[in-house]
């Protein structure tokens, strides 16, 4: 048995490493570093190109008990951010450049996984296949879809957050905690009075934005969930201050009361370079140099990576897919990852495992399988799947599970909501093995 993994990143890595590990040997493409991308640096599997991180490891948060879920599945992706995660409080962040490596390590020493570097521009679509070429999908190969699948050219601007070097933060001012000292003490945060917060905000809502995106679109098409700060700004102050510049729980003492505070968490294990949480931004790199710098802490902040912004491409997954992640049109192709519109890093490689399980059953003549909705996994399918006249990428949230049978207050409801997730799992693929 044989199967085409198109595209190493989060989905397509996680469906290789699943299908060799079930004796099926994997042709995985990559067009790195034969055809780059707008927004990737290395030519390494699975690399980080916005946020380093995965997001909250807690039961009653979403991504949290996605997680859980990956975890029943012997996902490659939770194993390499657990061996190479950095301070983080209760989220799980990683050293992206140790992440990227720790995963082409793995794939490219299976034995069952051929690599196959170059621009895939066409798909013998008689033989089984992952499309997981993400949102950054080359032109070529993008337009072979929308000729065999009827696509629009369905797209959102998608942004990243700059980085600096730790040593530049000015420390005198600047200090450690967690929010609601929640894990370790591992963000740096910069507080702002009111005055201090309302200079950079005017300086922010007037900066000059980059006038060049990679030639794409000028009518920009933002994800909610990566919202240039510029844009979100506009909105309104308060905009900002219940969002990245939210003060509540990072008092520096218990008679502080800073009126916003910017944080900032490692980008690598030596804890030497730290990224902006939330900023990312589209504005020119002499603006943020300038605009950012107003931060108290950050005034002599050196920019190791500014932020920039580029486009994803995504399919209209509720005419193209069933819930299996396989397509109408083809049983034997399946679509993963980013492009399908589940949005994040670990949404995306759950989806190429969910995507690789249903590959493996049709290859042995089995039914494929729809997960239960009560699953973040699931839910995320169906969510993707079901009809609507206006779709878009979504990240995991409890919001789209069925609702609890029992009552529960908030907290407690949101941890009731994890832990019938993982739960349900576990008694799904027991109910499998049984």
């Amino acid at each position: 048995m044989e199967v085409n993994i198109i595209g190493a990143g989060m989905a397509g890595c996680e469906a290789a490493n699943y299908l060799a590990n079930k004796n099926i040997h994997v042709n995985l493409y990559e067009m790195r570093p034969v055809k780059n991308t707008p927004a990737h640096r290395t030519d390494k599997f699975g690399e980080l190109v916005c946020s380093n991180s995965l997001r909250s490891n807690m039961i009653d948060v979403a991504s949290g008990a996605l997680k859980r879920e990956m975890e029943l599945f012997n996902s490659l992706i939770i194993e390499a951010a657990n061996n190479t995660k950095v301070e983080a409080g209760s989220a799980l962040a990683v050293d992206r450049e140790k992440f990227s490596e720790y995963i082409t390590n793995k794939i490219s020493n299976n034995p069952n996984i051929t690599i196959i570097k170059g621009e895939v521009t066409e798909v013998d679509l008689s033989k089984p296949t992952i499309f997981a070429s993400g949102p950054l999908t080359s032109d070529n190969l993008c337009n072979f879809i929308r000729h065999e699948f009827g696509e629009k050219d369905f797209y959102f601007f998608d942004a990243q957050a700059p980085i600096v070097k730790r040593e530049s933060i000015n420390m005198d001012i600047a200090y450690l905690k967690s929010r609601y000292d929640k894990g370790e003490a591992a963000y740096i945060n910069c507080a702002m009075n009111k005055e201090q917060f309302e200079v950079f905000y005017n300086a922010l809502i007037t900066a000059e934005e980059a006038k060049v995106l990679h030639d794409f679109d000028k009518d920009l098409k933002v994800f909610e969930g990566c919202m240039p700060v510029e844009v979100m700004a506009k909105r309104g102050p308060q905009t900002l201050l219940f969002g990245p510049l939210k003060p509540m729980g990072l008092r520096k003492t218990p008679e502080d009361r800073p009126y916003a505070v910017v944080q900032l968490r490692e980008d690598n294990q030596e804890k030497t370079l730290y990224n902006i949480v939330g900023f990312q931004t589209h504005l020119s790199y002499p603006e943020q140099k300038r605009v950012f710098s107003l931060i108290p802490g950050l005034e002599n902040a050196e920019f190791v990576k500014y932020g920039s912004m580029h486009k994803n491409t995504y399919i209209n997954s509720p005419e193209i897919l069933l819930p299996t992640y396989q397509t109408k049109k083809y049983p034997n192709i399946f679509f993963a990852g980013q492009m399908t519109g589940v949005e994040g890093y670990v949404e995306s490689a759950a989806s190429g495992i969910y995507a690789a399980f249903n590959m493996e059953r049709y290859l042995k003549g089995l039914d494929t399988l729809a997960f239960p909705k009560e699953t973040i996994m699931g839910s995320m399918a169906s969510y993707i799947t079901r009809p609507a006249t206006n779709f878009e990428p979504m990240n995991a949230n409890f919001g789209i599970l069925p609702e609890l049978e029992k009552y529960y207050g908030k907290k407690e409801r949101k941890e009731a909501y994890g832990k019938r997730a993982v739960e349900t799992m576990k008694a799904f693929l027991g109910s499998l093995n049984d």
